[in-house]
């Protein structure tokens, strides 16, 4: 709450440099703000008598959404990166796609591994399995399972989540 709209009778007054002023009525406070040119804001509502502090509101906002700002700035969403196998991967595609999927995880993405089954491929599941594992230890060193491999509908999906020490690279 700020000026008019605090409501209390009695409040402890600190200055804008947080020095404590004391105990003042309401409108003393507002006038001493007033004088001022600043505002007159309630920081503690809850203490017996509430504290107020005479600061320039519009200043003190401006400063906590530019704080706010430099905090999402910092914080870095991880994207889920995709990559897509075959029932009948030949090997050289299988390390192509390894290698693109280190390099996801090293940037510190997680990586979703799909294989998508089609006409009578969806029979040899437990293949796909093995290929799904085999992919995992072509990896293993950048990342953990974070979702191990499962069947949904036609096709089959795992998540890879890079290991801690390689976010920061």
């Amino acid at each position: 709450m700020i000026n008019e709209q605090i409501r209390d009778k009695e409040v402890r007054l600190l200055s804008q440099d947080g020095e404590q002023l004391g105990i003042f009525s309401i409108k003393e406070a507002q006038a001493m703000s007033l004088a001022q040119n600043l505002d007159l804001v309630k920081i503690s509502p809850n203490a017996n008598p509430p504290v107020c502090k005479i600061m320039d509101y519009s200043k003190y906002r401006f400063e906590q959404q530019k704080k706010l700002k430099e905090a999402r700035k910092k914080t870095k969403a991880a994207a889920l990166k995709g990559t897509r196998l075959t029932p009948n991967i030949d090997k050289h595609d299988f390390n192509f796609k390894a290698k693109n999927v280190i390099s996801f995880l090293k940037a510190g993405d997680k990586v979703k591994v799909s294989m998508r089954f089609r006409g009578r491929e969806v029979v040899h599941a437990a293949s796909a399995q093995k290929i799904f594992l085999d992919f995992f230890e072509a990896c293993k060193e950048y990342c953990t399972i974070d979702k191990p491999p499962k069947m949904e509908g036609r096709s089959m999906e795992m998540i890879l989540a890079p290991l801690k020490e390689n976010k920061s690279n």
